[in-house]
This record gives structure tokens, sequence and C-alpha cells, in this order.
């Protein structure tokens, strides 16, 4: 039986969601560890990676579960007790056919920042930056919106040689100190994401120009690759 489950881990002790040769400090092992213990012998497949530091509140994961276990909700209990740093919030069966990434229509990303100094308690789930004029961060962020050949804006290594994305919203909300950036489209390139948050930032703070952020955007020069703070980051929700 094929199942979806929607998680939610805290990123800041792992290098990442997916696994590595180099380190078994990563979502995808503490993940397939509790399955193992549990019987469960199925690789999981994710909706999207994410980077080491970075967080989710709605991840989705498949993988396939033998005959005998058929009590989802025992089986969430099993390894939300076995799992410290990553929440099963819903495990559902679904048909054979899904699959978590190839599945999956649009994702959305949120990112936090604090414009006055974290706490120690905030340090890795908020990143600390200036955002002088919202003004231009929303202008830039409106530059993203639609379908784009992003060829310039994602890290090297990722395992697609298509770089056209669609990007539905890019928009920003503000409560006191607080700011949440927020991205959706039908995917993302590998530090797309906070490839375009540094940007924006930039931009707003005057380090930046938005006709610089369009001559890379149309792929005329690159200005910046820099990324934005991964604690900040949250892959917020996937549609399907």
């Amino acid at each position: 039986m094929r199942v979806k489950a929607v998680i939610a881990y805290n990123g800041s002790s792992f290098q990442g969601f997916q696994k590595q040769t180099s380190t078994k400090n990563t979502i995808t092992t503490a993940i397939e560890t509790a399955l193992s213990s549990l019987g469960i012998s199925s690789p999981i497949v994710g909706s999207g990676r994410t980077d080491a530091g970075v967080h989710a509140t709605g991840q989705v994961i498949h993988f396939d579960l033998p005959d005998y276990w058929r009590d989802l909700e025992k089986l969430k209990k099993h390894l939300n007790g076995q799992l410290k740093r990553i929440t099963f919030k819903h495990i559902t069966a679904v048909d054979q056919a899904f699959h978590a990434r190839f599945s999956a229509k649009r994702r959305i990303y949120r990112y936090l920042i604090k414009s006055t100094k974290p706490t120690v308690f905030e340090r890795d789930f908020v990143a600390s930056l200036p955002l002088q004029d919202l003004s231009k961060l929303e202008e830039a962020l409106a530059c993203f919106v639609g379908s784009h050949d992003f060829g310039y804006f994602h890290k090297t290594g990722s395992d697609t040689r298509d770089h056209i994305r669609e990007i539905y919203r890019a928009y920003h909300k503000q409560r006191g100190p607080y700011h949440a950036i927020y991205f959706e489209a039908n995917g993302f390139l590998r530090a797309q994401v906070r490839m375009m948050i540094d940007f924006s930032v930039k931009a707003s703070n005057g380090e930046l120009t938005i006709t610089q952020l369009k001559e890379q955007l149309s792929l005329q020069t690159i200005h910046s690759r820099k990324l934005s703070p991964p604690q900040g980051l949250y892959l917020a929700r996937v549609r399907y």
C-alpha cells in the first residue's frame, strides 16, 4: 500500500533533506531508519529537497507499506515517538501511481525575517536581514511572477536541464518586527528561493537595482548569485 505523509521538521540540526554518502544526518535517513525499525524497508520520496538548516511545515513524502501495516494512526504514533525533530502530521493511503514529487502541482515556500535582532530562541528559525524600502522589496518580488527561465537564479548541481518555472504569486506580509515573504510556483530549482530572496532584500536596501534584477532574470548578465541564510526558509505547503 502506498501512503502519502505530510511532515514538518526542524532543519537546523540536519544536513538537508536528501540522503547523502558523506553523512547520515539527513531528514531522509532519519525517517528511513525509523521506518526500518518498524519492519518497513521502503525508501521515501519527497516533494522536493531542502538544504541544510531549512525547515518545513508541509513537506510531503510517499513510501510503500507491507501488507500487514494497515493502521495508519498507529504508524504515525510510532514514528512520532521515535523522531524528535520531525513530526508526521498526516498519513493517508493513496493510489499506487501517486508520486510526491512528480504529482505535485504547486509548492509554497515561506521566508521569515526579523528586522530587529532575533532572540536566542529565534536564531535557528528566523533570518536577521535589514529591510529598508518595503515598496522596493514588493517591486522586486513582482518581477519574479510569471513564467521565466531561472537559469541565473539557481545553484549548480540541480538535477534538471529545464530551468523554466512559473511563479504564480510572490508577496510580502508584515506583523510588527516580523516579515514573511511567500513564493508559490509549479516548482523551484536548487536554492532558487534563497537566491531570489537575497536579490530582493538587496534591492530593498539599494545594494542592487530593479533594472539589474530584470537583466539577470532575462539572462543578460549575472549581478548576484548569493543566497539568503537558510534559517528563515520553510517549505510551507505542497498542492496536488
